[in-house]
């Protein structure tokens, strides 16, 4: 399940491109069998194992274009352990909400992509996220761990790209069919995950996303301008003669 669109980067053979908080790599999966140079980046080592074991079983099966490398790396977002200009693609998502100093982590994902380099963020969108810190006290709780420590407006990403010295240029969003499982999740209960209605909900998620069915497909983008979980934005990192 993806949240960018790969489409709105550019092509990724040959490039370098960072995944910063890889999470279980979907989308590090996904850059590597697109022939990009892929480095996932997560604070949790345990992440890091799991996906460094999957993109081994992807270069098994074939699944790597030839000359495509990929490299884990256990980290953080505020202190990355690369050279300025090192990537020419930067995806962050889902991450900055867990970050109190976001302007800080932007800044080094800013320094690490090159010139004319793209960037993609994604973060949960406000009214989906509102309704879920209304329901649920632990959904964001600065005592949790992984617990959503803000919740953005469109306008103040924006502004968080735009004052790091990127060029905002496009936007969506997406999921929409995952807000309501996040609302059920946080009126039953956030650790109640096994609960009967949770369970039901996520069945028919994975069922969605192993099938694709096209009816559920234009219901799902249809909603997504309303109440997409999730909204992305796309930034370039202007080269000197483009300021």
């Amino acid at each position: 399940m993806l949240t960018v669109e790969f489409g709105r980067l550019g092509p990724l053979a040959g490039r370098r491109l960072l995944d910063l908080g890889c999470g279980g790599g979907r989308h590090a999966f996904e850059a590597l069998r697109r022939g990009a140079d892929v480095v996932a980046l997560d604070r949790d080592g345990a992440e890091c194992k799991d996906v460094a074991g999957m993109m081994a079983a992807m270069g098994v099966e074939d699944e790597i274009p030839a000359g495509s490398r990929a490299t884990v790396v256990n980290g953080e977002a505020l202190t990355l352990p690369f050279p300025a200009a090192t990537f020419d693609f930067v995806i962050a998502a889902e991450v900055l909400e867990h970050i109190p100093d976001d302007a800080a982590a932007v800044a080094e994902l800013v320094r690490v992509l090159r010139p004319g380099g793209r960037l993609a963020v994604t973060v949960p969108r406000w009214l989906p996220e509102k309704i879920c810190w209304a329901l649920a006290s632990d959904y964001h709780a600065p005592a949790v761990e992984g617990g959503h420590v803000r919740i953005y407006r469109r306008g103040t990403l924006e502004a968080r790209l735009t004052d790091a010295g990127l060029r905002v240029d496009g936007a969506s969003y997406a999921h929409a069919l995952h807000s309501p499982y996040w609302w059920l999740r946080c009126a039953v209960g956030i650790g109640r995950d096994q609960a009967w209605p949770v369970r039901q909900y996520h069945r028919f998620l994975v069922w969605d996303i192993m099938r694709r069915p096209a009816a559920v497909r234009l219901l799902e983008r249809a909603l997504d301008p309303l109440i997409g979980k999730s909204l992305v934005l796309y930034a370039v990192k202007p080269r000197s003669d483009d300021r």
